[in-house]
């Protein structure tokens, strides 16, 4: 809880500080705000170690084929990375842009979804009656 708390200041500390900065030096306030994600998101790395750890005992109490593991973790990457690039976007005023690289980011996912939906189909195949 209280990373959460670190969090919320280091993003209104960067929220406050564009605006500030926005009328006098708006180049600056984008870059001000692009460092504000970042340091979030490297506060927030230390809970991947966590997250993998917790997969990482789900698929080998499942069973489950490795590569798949790594797809899924691919997935997400992807999901995480397309919305920080879409909100930088956004930020700048490229809505049009961000909602372009959303649009790529779900193609792309659903690409890499596919090996997951033919086991899914396999093992449903496996199941039925012959």
């Amino acid at each position: 809880m209280d990373s959460l708390y670190k969090i919320i200041g280091i993003a209104l500390i960067t929220v406050v500080a564009t605006l500030i900065l926005k009328p006098v030096r708006p180049d600056f306030a984008v870059f001000i705000s692009v460092v504000g994600g970042v340091i979030i998101l490297f506060m927030l790395a230390g809970y991947l170690t966590d997250i993998f750890e917790v997969f990482n005992q789900i698929f080998n109490y499942t069973n489950v084929n490795s590569s798949l593991y790594k797809i899924i973790f691919k997935i997400i990457g992807v999901g995480y990375l397309v919305e920080f690039t879409a909100s930088l976007c956004s930020d700048t005023g490229n809505n049009s842009l961000g909602d372009k690289v959303l649009l790529g980011g779900k193609i792309i996912i659903l690409v890499m979804a596919l090996p997951i939906v033919t086991s899914i189909l396999e093992i449903v195949m496996e199941l039925l009656p012959s």
